[in-house]
């Protein structure tokens, strides 16, 4: 059986590059991220798309293509006016079909909804949200909707995992592969369920692999070094930026055995060959 893959941002970036350079339009695959979102959730009732600048936003606005295909009339809402080249396409033919637009600087503007899709930052997001970005994420945060976050949870770094705002996800979709920082950092804290939609990019490096939560046990046997998150890093984090699989992996082969690094969610483990990521909110 072949273990899902667990990607670096540059991995993902380059891949997509690389997927489209070779076989498949930037369109396409906004599409195919739209109807891979749509498929790994139960659309129902009334439907917003909150949508930034991005590509992220780009495939906010194919959903609502995909939703208007389904005969469902999805309200989006932009909080920039700028669109990526795919995403602009996707927004007028997104009105074209049916799909209507509202305000959301209005008081409460997603009360009513049943289900609120966050596309407003994708996983190239680093440092900290402010503006209408953090306007918008406390809006979701706020309302009682079901909450979809599109590839990552906006304002979650996608390699860290770092955030100091994010959206508060019942279900974040992954699009193409898994990324590292969605087991790290602040990420396990912000994700409700996680589930990833596989749309045609072929992953150039093997880097990392995802294996189910219940599995783990299965690594913290054979003598393996099992270690908190915090107290991991608080002995290892050194010599500037701190990648936790890379140390893992080196720890595991200086003491020749399994190392097991876990919070309360997650983990990560190094087995002398492989690295894995694990949570208990993956779906």
């Amino acid at each position: 059986m072949q273990l899902p893959k667990v990607v670096t941002v540059q991995n993902m970036r380059e891949s997509d590059a690389a997927t489209i350079a070779k076989s498949v339009t930037s369109a396409e695959l906004m599409y195919r991220a739209a109807q891979g979102i749509f498929n790994a959730a139960a659309f129902r009732g009334k439907v917003a798309i909150v949508c930034g600048g991005g590509n992220n936003g780009g495939d906010g606005y194919a959903l609502a293509c995909v939703l208007c295909e389904h005969g469902m009339t999805p309200t989006i809402f932009r909080v920039t006016d700028k669109f990526s080249k795919d995403g602009l396409y996707y927004y007028h033919t997104a009105m074209s079909r049916g799909a209507e637009e509202s305000n959301i600087n209005l008081p409460a503007p997603f009360q009513g909804f049943d289900i609120v899709v966050d596309c407003l930052l994708g996983t190239g997001f680093s440092g900290e949200v402010g503006g209408a970005m953090q306007y918008a994420i406390e809006q979701i945060n706020a309302c009682s909707a079901y909450i979809i976050s599109a590839d990552i949870n906006s304002g979650i770094n996608g390699d860290t995992g770092e955030a100091a705002v994010a959206v508060n996800s019942d279900l974040t979709v992954s699009v193409g592969a898994y990324k590292v920082g969605m087991f790290l950092g602040d990420a396990p804290y912000f994700i409700g369920g996680l589930r990833n939609a596989d749309i045609g990019i072929e992953i150039l490096r093997d880097e990392y692999f995802c294996i189910d939560w219940e599995h783990l046990h299965m690594f913290e046997g054979y003598n393996a070094l099992v270690m908190s998150m915090e107290d991991f890093c608080a002995r290892f984090a050194y010599g500037g930026d701190f990648d936790v699989a890379d140390r893992a992996a080196r720890l595991s082969h200086e003491l020749g055995k399994p190392v097991v690094v876990k919070t309360a969610h997650s983990a990560v483990i190094a087995d002398l060959q492989y690295q894995y990521f694990t949570a208990d909110y993956l779906i």
